[in-house]
């Protein structure tokens, strides 16, 4: 199978040379994982798997390296989230947060070393990033290019000037070309994403192979689960608008074929935060990504939350796609990037997105834009941390703010996939503006950085919001392994589709039906249990409380309650 994907990837080549491709490649990820007598389960994730979302140095402390801090935070405080550690990039590099990646075989010092990736790795899976689309300019290839030399001259992407580059779609506003001096004199480059990101010609096998070495070396440290960062941007064709090509997909069944050949229960997710069914497309042929990242959920949720009304979430989740077996969406509410407003295309009025934005400055967030080919400019995303978000628009802002977070990280517990959280939003992180004054990147907003023995100081004292919050939600994740009908693939139906106050879900397998009831407004509701779907001579159990609710009496929710319910 891998030889005829190459052969529909690199069609000018001889056969000889894809059997040449194909041989190297198996050579290179044939070596032993670590891993190669475990049996495969039949699921590659199951109700118990959740997500940490962390940058390598978000711990740090004196006499240690940041990933050491890190495992021993998460080994402290944070074992039901990281079942999978997904460890935002952490080798050699020189900007963008650490996507401008510089060395394909050397972490930044301060980090540590593969052995401290390896002992994270201990007792669970890793998750790491391939940065497909380009590489830092001070990156070995990008230099060697400059003096034209291999393989770097086969794997940078050179700017070409005759054909026709107006439709490429344009993730920032930056020059899509940069010119770049070496000995032999200046260079045109494709830089997509920044002048200090160079784009990768990746019509050039040798651009594979080397990510095929990278991919090897991960999974032989503990790297199970990959991230294909802006996956769609990889491939440019003239006259395109060089995203989501084919050549792109295939590129992606090359890359499963490839981590399925390192590893056991190896895992693929697409990262194409784009409008909803430009992102399912690496999901829909069942061959290509195992999960996807839920783009449009945080900004409908967020919207949800700020206006407390939540029927365009309604009629979101009511529309949930169906998917191949053995793929699924990765939710989560905050991340390393800002909320992204793209995915919201098609699902949210202009009238209410304005009104989204207002309330987000109001809560201390930016919001960043991104230039269409025309020349105008529209909003690409908020900046602000998920904490900040959940502020009462009013003049307590502290207002229900735990309630708020607690319903929306419940609620990503409850839908059908993987649950990821960001580390600082466990830790109900505000916007971090020290941090942005200093470097001037909106992103850091939500990017901030915590000496280890001061984070443990806040945690040890009961009033702070991340010491009531974390083994609330601690219990939910535990709750939530036990409950037969939050497996991830199991049935989901929507039963509040007419709702502006309320979100219910149902979940449902052979063993067990379970309705999730979500309060989106700051008022007393009330739920009568007769309607829901059920023996109405049984009463229901509140797996989250432990209360057992008689089922025909009426039932108070309280402001942005959350309830899972069973029939006992």
């Amino acid at each position: 199978m891998l030889r005829t994907l190459l052969s529909d990837l690199y069609p000018d080549d001889s056969s000889s040379k894809v059997e040449s491709v194909s041989s190297q490649l198996l050579q290179i990820l044939s070596q032993p994982s670590g891993d190669g007598d475990m049996a495969t389960p039949p699921d590659r994730w199951d109700a118990s798997d959740a997500v940490l979302i962390t940058y390598a140095d978000t711990m740090t402390g004196e006499d240690a390296s940041a990933l050491q801090c890190l495992r021993g935070f998460v080994n402290r405080h944070l074992l039901p989230f990281a079942a999978v550690v997904h460890v935002l990039p952490f080798l050699k590099s020189t900007s963008d947060g650490g996507f401008a990646v510089a060395s394909h075989t050397l972490l930044e010092e301060r980090f540590g070393d593969w052995s401290d990736l390896a002992a994270l790795a201990e007792g669970r899976r890793l998750m790491a990033d391939l940065v497909l689309n380009h590489v830092s300019a001070s990156h070995p290839w990008v230099q060697e290019f400059l003096r034209d030399e291999e393989p770097g001259l086969s794997c940078v992407l050179a700017a070409e000037p005759d054909p026709c580059w107006s439709d490429v779609v344009r993730p920032r506003s930056s020059s899509l070309f940069t010119q770049l001096r070496g000995p032999n004199g200046p260079r045109q480059v494709w830089t997509t994403f920044g002048p200090d990101q160079v784009d990768l010609d990746w019509r050039s096998p040798e651009v594979l192979l080397g990510f095929a070495r990278l991919l090897q070396r991960m999974v032989r440290h503990g790297v199970r689960w990959i991230r294909l960062d802006a996956v769609g941007f990889v491939w440019k064709q003239p006259n395109t608008s060089c995203i989501h090509l084919p050549e792109a997909h295939r590129l992606v069944q090359v890359l499963r074929c490839l981590l399925d050949q390192a590893c056991q229960r190896g895992v693929v997710v697409t990262e194409t935060n784009v409008p909803e069914q430009e992102n399912l497309s690496y999901l829909r042929s069942g061959d290509e990504a195992h999960l996807a990242y839920n783009f449009p959920l945080p900004p409908l949720l967020l919207e949800a939350c700020v206006s407390g009304r939540a029927d365009l979430l309604n009629a979101w989740l009511n529309g949930w796609p169906a998917l191949p077996a053995q793929t699924g969406l990765l939710n989560f509410t905050a991340c390393h990037d800002g909320v992204g407003l793209r995915p919201l295309e098609g699902l949210m009025p202009q009238a209410r997105l304005l009104q989204l934005l207002i309330g987000c400055e109001q809560r201390g967030g930016l919001v960043s834009h991104r230039m269409l080919s025309n020349g105008d400019e529209v909003p690409y995303e908020i900046n602000i941390s998920w904490w900040s978000a959940m502020a009462d628009g009013g003049i307590d802002p502290s207002h229900w703010q735990r309630e708020r977070f607690l319903l929306t990280q419940l609620l990503v517990m409850a839908l059908p996939g993987v649950p990821a959280f960001y580390l600082p939003a466990l830790l109900a992180e505000p916007n971090d503006l020290g941090r942005f004054r200093r470097t001037g990147h909106r992103r850091d907003l939500n990017r901030p950085q915590f000496r280890t023995a001061a984070l443990e100081r806040r945690l040890a004292d009961p009033d702070a919001d991340a010491a009531v919050l974390l083994p609330m939600l601690r219990r939910a994740l535990a709750v939530r392994a036990d409950q037969p009908a939050l497996h991830p693939s199991a049935d989901f139906k929507v039963l509040s589709s007419d709702r502006m106050d309320r979100v219910i879900l149902q979940r449902s397998c052979a063993e067990q039906t379970l309705v999730a009831v979500h309060n989106f407004t700051a008022s007393r509701l009330t739920l009568r249990l007769s309607r829901l779907e059920g023996d109405p001579g049984r009463p229901w159990a509140d797996c989250l409380s432990g209360r057992t609710l008689p089922p025909q009496q009426l039932h108070s929710l309280e402001p942005y309650a959350v309830h899972w319910l069973v029939q006992q």
